[in-house]
């Protein structure tokens, strides 16, 4: 199983995905680091991605192959994260046959009503839950 965490900017948020995913599910499933910029890979692949690659053909190329994406809601909004999210990346995103979990972190002209405001760690843990419900890993 591939669970591929794409993020942008500083790579914070998915730092702390993978990191959670790695200390939550068992190390036979693979965590691909994707970020739409090398600062953000790099920020992934140091809490313990499997595997990590940056840029647009990364991302539409992993999206592919990916069972599970975990990203923030913003990865299928062209033109997002000051412009690091290409129309090709949220297309591929949205395109993909993977599972989607999309963190409700917005950009700061959007706003989606009727979600509950979480701080990330909880969001992180409904994260692992939805997964191991959906893919039935204890």
């Amino acid at each position: 199983m591939i669970i591929a965490v794409i993020d942008g900017m500083g790579g914070g948020i998915g730092a702390q995905v993978v990191l959670a995913l790695r200390e939550e599910l068992p190390t036979y499933i693979e965590v691909y680091a994707l970020g739409t910029n090398s600062i953000a890979t790099s920020s992934m692949m140091k809490a313990h991605a499997n595997k990590g690659a940056t840029g647009e053909n990364a991302i539409v190329t992993s999206s592919k192959r990916a069972n599970v994406i975990v990203a923030p809601v913003s990865v299928v909004m062209p033109n997002s994260m000051m412009g690091e999210v290409t129309s090709k990346m949220s297309e591929a995103v949205a395109d993909s046959e993977a599972l989607k979990i999309l963190l409700p972190i917005m950009p700061e002209n959007i706003e989606i009503v009727g979600l509950e405001n979480k701080p990330l760690a909880l969001l992180i843990k409904d994260t692992i839950k939805v997964i191991k419900k959906e893919f039935n890993i204890k």
